[in-house]
């Protein structure tokens, strides 16, 4: 992040760096969060392909899993505390602008906003079921999803808004997974900090990572968009419905297992991110 511009008169030289080194920590504790709950989620996915249909392939069940492991609150505090890390990390993004030749244009300002909220939201649901100690869980992702659509269909242009609101999220997914197969990624990379074995597993996981998780992003919005053509809320789809949508395929759950692979592969791929990311 460039914080050149909050480098005012009056300051000392160590204010911009304080505040650097904040929005640095905060960075790589959120990154690092995200790999947790990639890796978790990915996991749980795994398990279902191969037979274990109890579980709950999303962020509740990631939780859940968390919250029975020995420390388990004291993980859940932690995560939660680096997702918010993350959230503070794009809000100074959107503020201040981020790292690259075009970091302060409005595009990518108001795209760091977008991540904030999204951040934010995630953050928040952390750390509220860290404080119920684990049974605070609430409604599934899947019963979520369905219940914020319904409200929306029912709002005026409401189709257009839940029709609009999938074809981005599909958008999105694309765009992702065309980015890590062009290994976009590498422009935040300190590669120079390298070895060339620790690039090669960067890109194996980096593109096998993101080419998964834009493939989930991009059916979570077209299930959005099925369901705001239809008029029919319980069409929409939440992160766990996605997921076993795919064994439905002619593939079966062996589509179901690669693209849970490549989600824990982004969870690995983040926190190599955590730790090589120019800030």
């Amino acid at each position: 992040m460039n914080l050149s511009a909050v480098a005012g008169a009056g300051r000392t030289p160590t204010e911009p760096r304080a505040a650097a080194s904040t929005a640095e920590g905060a960075a790589r504790a959120g990154l690092a969060a995200r790999g947790v709950i990639y890796l978790l989620v990915g996991a749980l996915a795994l398990q279902i392909a191969f037979g274990d249909r109890r579980r709950q392939a999303d962020r509740q069940g990631a939780l859940a899993e968390l919250s029975e492991q020995p420390f388990g609150s004291v993980l859940l505090w932690a995560l939660g505390i680096g997702l918010a890390g993350m959230a503070l990390w794009r809000l100074s993004e959107a503020v201040f602008g981020s790292v690259g030749p075009d970091g302060r244009k409005p595009r990518k300002r108001l795209l760091g906003l977008v991540r904030c909220l999204f951040y934010g939201f995630v953050a928040s649901s952390v750390l509220l079921f860290a404080a119920s100690g684990g049974n605070g869980g609430g409604a599934s992702g899947d019963e979520q999803s369905r219940d914020i659509t319904a409200t929306a269909l029912d709002l005026p242009a409401g189709q257009w808004i839940v029709g609009v609101g999938g074809a981005a999220v599909t958008v999105a997914g694309v765009c992702i997974g065309v980015q890590a197969m062009r290994r976009s990624y590498r422009d935040k990379l300190k590669l120079g900090e390298m070895s060339p074995t620790g690039q090669r597993l960067t890109d194996v996981t980096g593109v096998g990572g993101g080419v998964a998780r834009g493939l989930v992003f991009a059916a979570l919005g077209a299930f959005a968009v099925r369901a705001a053509v239809d008029y029919e809320a319980d069409k929409v789809k939440g992160l766990d419905d996605t997921l076993r949508s795919f064994a439905d395929t002619a593939l079966g759950p062996w589509l179901l297992a690669a693209v849970a692979f490549g989600l824990v592969l982004f969870g690995l791929f983040s926190f190599a991110m955590a730790r090589r990311r120019r800030v």
